[in-house]
């Protein structure tokens, strides 16, 4: 798992690098599954040393949010999407243009790590977190109720 996590790393920061100066297609289209256990959250600690996000990623040309968010899910932790609903979507610019759509979804499986990082089930805030997902986390916060 070492050599993969490398790979992501230098690939991932490779990524960032160019398409940040370099936005050919404009704004990459992704999607963020928010999946909850109780007080816990399905969080990835990405193996490009970015911090804690919640699973997802980019859109291959033409693929729907919901395709991206299934398929996404699937690759990072191996678990299926059995229902899901979109809450929002809101344009980022943290590393590179995109604009992100964020469900909450329930999933069925274990949670196990990829070459892209590994899931753990963990309170909000993680700290460092993710800086493209900040704004779910703020949704988030405001929209949770008081323990």
């Amino acid at each position: 798992m070492e050599f993969s996590a490398t790979l992501f790393r230098c690939c991932s920061r490779a990524f960032v690098a160019g398409y940040a100066r370099w936005p050919i297609f404009g704004e990459l289209p992704g999607s963020v599954a928010v999946i909850r256990r109780g007080d816990l959250y399905l969080l990835q600690w990405r193996n490009d040393g970015l911090g804690w996000a919640f699973p997802g990623g980019t859109a291959w040309p033409g693929e729907s949010a919901e395709h991206t968010l299934r398929r996404e899910l699937r690759e990072e932790t191996g678990l299926r999407i059995h229902s899901c609903q979109r809450l929002f979507t809101y344009p980022d610019h943290a590393y590179i243009p995109s604009r992100i759509s964020v469900f909450t979804a329930c999933a069925e499986g274990e949670p196990r790590p990829s070459w892209e990082g590994r899931p753990e089930w963990r309170s909000l805030p993680a700290d460092p977190f993710f800086l493209s997902h900040l704004p779910i986390l703020a949704f988030l916060q405001s929209h949770l109720p008081p323990r």
